[in-house]
């Protein structure tokens, strides 16, 4: 009976994470419309910048608590300030300089493969398996349906699609160090460290660049909306909800999410932007969510 409760449990605390992955993909594959408008006035490190701070200070009220680290543990939060927040963000913000966005899209997309690699060989019980590769197939499949949506532009410029990769490779690296650090502490607090280091990393990029907070641009009513909507949703409860998703489900199977990246852009964009999806589109939709169940179910052991 204990078992069985047990078990019950688990299945809850998954379909929690499940529901915490999927929440926090649809604002992410969401955010670009506001990342859109911002850019018409900000550049891409002031907006970076700008939700590090906001969701620091809204992170900082929900849990008002310092707790006692190890220079150890210190050194593993600034690590994932620069490889989950600023060179994840100036990566992919400097590929879309130099090359198609739908380049871009498709190759961060191949961060899940990756964080499934990086896990098998540095963290316990996220071995890469055969549902894995297999979800990978159909569900990368679908990204490329999606992002090209009927259009079939993809021409490869070396430089942007390193950045691109680096990206990708970035938010692996980030995913498999927070696995690790995900159950010794409060997902606040380590989400807040995020934030900060985040912030000191990239505020000398920015003063680099001749800009500096743009706090006159935040006056105007939609700016402000967008920035604080990116802040305190989009890196501030999104990042939390994210590293409690980690918690109940690994690394590898929240991470899978990311494949629903492009298809949730496609969709904001037919509502908010009015630009068209095709038959393509859905095919690719429909492929991507197969991936992701499929990446999802455990292997099954032979006898």
């Amino acid at each position: 009976m204990l078992s069985f409760s047990a078990s019950m449990s688990d299945k809850k605390q998954r379909a929690v994470g499940h529901a915490l992955a999927l929440f926090t993909i649809i604002v992410w594959g969401s955010t670009f419309i506001s990342s859109k408008t911002l850019l018409s006035e900000l550049t891409p490190v002031q907006i970076m910048i700008s939700r590090f701070v906001i969701a620091y200070a809204v992170l900082w009220l929900l849990h008002p608590k310092w707790e006692k680290t190890s220079l150890k543990d210190e050194a593993l939060f600034a690590a994932m300030g620069v490889f989950g927040c600023t060179l994840y963000f100036i990566a992919e913000n400097y590929a879309l300089k130099f090359t198609l966005a739908s380049n871009v899209s498709i190759i961060v997309a191949g961060a899940p493969i990756l964080t499934a690699v990086l896990a098998h060989f540095f963290t316990k019980g996220e071995k890469l398996n055969r549902n894995a590769l297999l979800g990978f197939l159909v569900a990368f499949s679908g990204v490329i349906m999606v992002v090209l949506n009927g259009k079939f532009v993809l021409k490869l410029n070396p430089l942007g699609d390193v950045l691109s990769l680096l990206a990708a490779l970035s938010w692996a690296v980030y995913s498999v160090i927070l696995r690790n650090c995900v159950d010794k502490y409060n997902s606040i607090m380590l989400t807040r460290k995020l934030m900060f280091y985040g912030f000191i990393t990239a505020f000398p990029i920015m003063l680099l660049q001749g800009g500096g907070f743009p706090t006159e641009a935040f006056k105007e009513p939609k700016m402000l909306l967008n920035i604080l909507f990116l802040g305190v949703i989009g890196s501030g409860i999104c990042y939390v909800l994210w590293n409690r998703a980690i918690a109940r489900l690994g690394v590898v199977t929240t991470n899978n999410y990311i494949y629903l990246n492009p298809f949730i852009t496609l969709v904001a964009a037919g509502i908010f932007l009015h630009e068209p999806i095709t038959p393509m589109g859905i095919i690719g939709a429909l492929l991507i969510i197969s991936g992701v169940v499929i990446c999802s179910k455990k292997v099954k052991k032979a006898d």
